[in-house]
């Protein structure tokens, strides 16, 4: 397949806030790409650095590229306001300052065409930059999905399953947007594949938008939680029903509590119903607001 392509497959979406330095590599990245069916929108969110002169070359170098731009709104609405002018049938979001690795949308594809039923294909990942490691993120499964994000974004899926959501929420500004989509965009019965070869390098810098506080990152899980009570609030009888019978359990404990205290089976269990009291109190108080 040339480069002149008149019907692009994957619509590669690269939103860019002042990561012009960064940019070209990750550009790179996709002109490298084995499969050439692709565009490459690059959206720039108000930046006030290089991001245009980069794009403008990459432009004239391939008509695959595409340059649009809008007012400093965030990584949510740009990533939407790309794919709204995508014609792909597979999207790729890209963060300007990563990198994909040569075969990923060839595989990606490869897998998708066998596969109808599958909704998101990703693979293993690398940390590159200030840190340089394996990404060692737990396997896909939908019941821990939903507590804990296994799946970074740079991942492909289907423009017809991302249009049945409402996209990229735009309240989700300092992270965890990508988590939020999937969540809107994901259930129990949805099939995620990952490819098992690291094709997808995350950056790491010194500072960054995901170097966060505990407040801010409270904030975060709170948001994900509103954004999505439909699926945490099964949940919450259930946790509050356990909590009722081992209070009944302490109740009997109680008159033998001293005797026990010190034993490793106390201190055992105290280990385990500290953390998960600690997650009933925040449902109790979502419950009650």
């Amino acid at each position: 397949m040339g480069k002149n392509i008149k019907t692009p497959i994957v619509s590669v979406i690269v939103p860019c806030y002042n990561q012009g330095e960064y940019l070209a590599e990750a550009l790179d990245s996709v002109l490298n790409q084995t499969y050439t069916a692709w565009e490459c929108i690059i959206i720039n969110d108000g930046s006030t650095d290089s991001t245009k002169d980069v794009t403008d070359k990459y432009c004239h170098m391939d008509s695959r590229f595409k340059y649009i731009e809008q007012s400093n709104q965030g990584p949510s609405i740009a990533r939407n306001n790309a794919i709204a002018a995508s014609t792909g049938k597979y999207i790729l979001p890209l963060d300007a300052d990563d990198l994909i690795g040569e075969t990923y949308m060839e595989k990606a594809l490869k897998h998708f065409e066998t596969h109808s039923k599958t909704q998101v294909v990703y693979c293993r990942a690398k940390f590159f930059g200030a840190i340089e490691q394996d990404w060692d993120l737990p396997k896909y499964e939908y019941d821990s999905f939903i507590w804990l994000n296994s799946v970074f974004c740079t991942a492909f899926f289907r423009r017809s399953d991302y249009d049945k959501t409402s996209g990229y929420n735009p309240n989700m500004v300092y992270g965890f947007e990508d988590w939020d989509f999937w969540l809107s965009m994901l259930n129990k019965d949805s099939i995620v594949y990952q490819i098992d070869e690291p094709l997808f390098f995350y950056r790491q810098k010194n500072r960054s938008r995901a170097t966060m506080s505990h407040e801010q990152m409270r904030n975060l899980y709170t948001t994900i939680y509103n954004n999505h009570k439909e699926i945490y609030e099964p949940y919450c009888k259930h946790i509050i029903e356990y909590r009722n019978a081992s209070l009944l359990l302490e109740i009997e404990a109680h008159n033998s509590i001293l005797k026990v205290k010190d034993s490793m089976s106390y201190r055992l269990g105290y280990a385990i119903l500290h953390p998960i009291n600690k997650l009933i109190n925040l449902f109790k108080k979502k419950q009650d607001e």
